[in-house]
């Protein structure tokens, strides 16, 4: 595997002292605000000291409730609020907004980080800061540009509201509609909840996308929650309770009441939605470049592997169920026809090489052309190719549950886990795989191995056709401290041993074990008192077709450097300085620091931790570092953060 119209209406109305606020997020325009039912207790009650006068000044108080961000003034619309901030005070929230690209959650920082630089008497824009708020005002001016910046709003720290029950951060959120011609329709609040499996976790995917932005409220998220469970508290209305909800009408005439901050979830969540499908979209569009299928073809090794291991069984694949996940041209469901395979279904994402999966199967007689109604044996062919994500078949009534016997699917991304795509076939293994079928490959392991100097690019810049400019490799070594590199790396470039990252077993695992940590211990491959430098690590892996399934021929695919190159290369995490490695050197002054030549490693202690990214389909790596002097004395480097995107 290579990486990498909706209308909306709103409805206000004032009931008793409760705000209900609410948007549409269907296509139905069905969301209206629902008034809270009396007990029956209270129809006898005397009702003679309420004021209609008092109700309405108690209304405009709840219509002017979103605070400017600069000034005191209130308004009762967040369009009326930026209008006055873009006139009076040089902040064009809707410009920097579109300028930018702003997503849901680069607008939600940016408010709270205004409001953070104001109560500081800050200029948000220039960062200058003054003795008194008059200065401040005297002193606002244009948006200064902020394109190729980092922005000062981009720490996550922002996604803390500043201001405790701030409703602009509710009420931004309605008006925002991401600048895609992809928007996401939702029918109910329960679709919103099913994303319509919007990636490839399927039904944990908006439990993920909550947890997540829950986690960065930490704390914060109970300052802003002024309801209990996002139920109205109507059990005494003589009290000033003033609670914002959202009451969504369900198909059945029913009603469910969601507290404001459950609002504010579901805008994170929808905008989440988006982003996934874009995400989504993106990287099966990346698939119907020929070029990119040519270069896994071309792959012999890959390529190669998966042919024997189909070719070289009959005993798994002859008569056999074949489901293979994310086909491409179709080339491993053409081995499995060829090998004997009664039926095969291919599923392919891509539109386009789901089509040319079809023609190319046909082109070969062996494309499945019955009727829906037609047993297998009484058709020309045994493919059938299905256009979607395997996720999107699971009512599907062209696969029985539990009806394959043989899974079969390239998953593999770089580092292994890049592209996420591994979920796929799990959920593919429990939805479909008979008991006892089998998985192609059964097994895939992690290995993790230390890299010297001729691993980096520092030798190339130190000498271009006799000129030095090493300047140059030690600026990349800095770039590479922070950004995974896939690329080949030569065997004779090792220096330490090779260990065990990470073994699974895809007929048992979890999606959860995807995320995972482990500690190794590397030692020096040469057992010389001279030291040698370690650079960083390289992380590469095998997969397995065992004895398990493949009892006539089993096979192993690997990309190790050990092993001939792959279009998966090798993964290189490289250290922020190089650590000094030897086999032991008595007499070791307890002065010297640890690592360096005067006290090199006896063995360096890395603890990996690999987990899928908050951006769909990516990786991060953190890389733990402790290197052990001869003297037992341990010396610990900072954490380094890798994301493979």
């Amino acid at each position: 595997m290579l990486p990498v119209a909706k209308n909306m209406t709103e409805k206000d109305e004032l009931v008793d002292d409760v705000e209900l606020e609410a948007k549409n997020v269907s296509e139905k325009d069905e969301l209206d605000y629902a008034e809270p039912e009396a007990d029956e207790e209270d129809e006898g009650q005397d009702w003679g000291d309420w004021n209609a006068d008092e109700e309405e000044d108690g209304d405009d108080n709840l219509d002017s409730d979103l605070l400017c961000l600069f000034c005191d003034s209130k308004y009762d619309s967040s369009d009326a609020l930026f209008e006055h901030c873009q006139s009076t005070h040089h902040f064009d929230f809707h410009g920097i907004r579109k300028s930018l690209g702003l997503n849901f959650y680069g607008c939600f920082k940016l408010i709270n980080y205004v409001r953070s630089q104001v109560a500081g008497k800050g200029c948000w824009s220039c960062g200058l800061n003054f003795q008194s708020k008059q200065d401040l005002d005297n002193h606002l001016h244009e948006t200064l540009s902020f394109k190729d910046a980092t922005l000062p709003w981009g720490d996550d720290k922002y996604l803390k509201p500043f201001m405790q029950e701030d409703p602009l951060l509710y009420s931004f959120g309605e008006d925002y509609e991401p600048e895609d011609e992809y928007v996401t329709s939702v029918e109910t609040f329960s679709d919103l909840i099913n994303f319509d499996r919007i990636c490839n976790d399927d039904d944990t995917a908006l439990e993920a996308c909550l947890f997540d932005f829950n986690a960065s409220f930490e704390n914060g998220r109970k300052e802003i929650a002024s309801s209990s469970n996002g139920c109205l508290n109507t059990t005494n209305l003589s009290e000033e309770v003033k609670v914002s909800a959202i009451v969504v009408k369900e198909d059945d005439g029913s009603s469910d009441i969601i507290s404001k901050d459950r609002h504010l979830e579901i805008c994170v969540a929808k905008e989440a939605t988006n982003e996934i499908k874009n995400v989504n979209r993106n990287y099966f569009r990346s698939y119907s470049s020929f070029g990119i299928h040519r270069e896994m073809i071309s792959d012999k090794v890959r390529t190669d592997a998966y042919r024997q291991a189909i070719l070289n069984n009959p005993s798994v694949l002859r008569g056999a169920a074949v489901l293979d996940v994310g086909c491409g041209t179709g080339i491993l469901s053409l081995f499995a026809a060829q090998a004997g395979a009664s039926s095969v279904i291919a599923v392919e994402a891509s539109d386009k090489m789901a089509a040319v999966a079809t023609q190319i199967a046909k082109d070969n007689g062996i494309l499945w052309s019955g009727s829906p109604n037609d047993r297998i044996t009484q058709c020309t062919g045994v493919i059938r190719v299905f256009q979607g994500m395997i996720e999107e078949l699971d009512n599907s009534e062209h696969i029985q549950p539990h009806s394959i016997d043989v899974l079969l699917s390239e998953w593999m991304g770089y580092c292994l886990l890049y592209e996420s795509m591994l979920s796929s076939v799990l959920f593919a293994r429990d939805q479909w795989l008979k008991p006892g079928g089998a998985v192609l490959p059964d097994t895939a392991t992690m290995f993790v191995a230390g890299f010297g100097r001729g691993g980096t690019s520092i030798p190339f810049w130190e000498d271009v056709y006799g000129f030095n400019m090493s300047c140059i490799g030690k600026e990349l070594i800095e770039h590479d401290a922070r950004v995974p590199i896939v690329d080949v790396i030569d065997s004779h470039d090792i220096v330490t041993n090779t260990v065990v990252l990470q073994s699974f077993d895809l007929l048992k695992m979890t999606v959860e074990e995807m995320d995972f940590t482990s500690r190794v211990e590397l030692e020096p491959q040469l057992a010389s008192p001279k030291p040698t430098w370690c650079y960083g690590v390289a992380l590469w892996f095998e997969t397995g077709f065992t004895s398990r399934f493949c009892k006539e021929m089993p096979v192993v695919l690997s990309t190790s450097p050990y092993s001939p190159a792959t279009h998966w290369s090798q993964t290189i995490l490289t250290f922020r300085e190089p650590i000094a490695m030897a086999s032991g050197k008595p007499g070791i002054d307890g002065l010297v620091a640890v690592g360096t030549d005067a006290c090199p490693c006896v063995k360096i202690d890395l603890r990996i931790s690999i987990a899928r990214a908050p951006e769909h389909r990516s990786i991060d790596i953190s890389l733990e570092i402790a290197g052990i002097g001869p003297d037992g004395r341990k010396r610990t480097w900072p954490v380094q953060i890798f994301n493979l995107s």
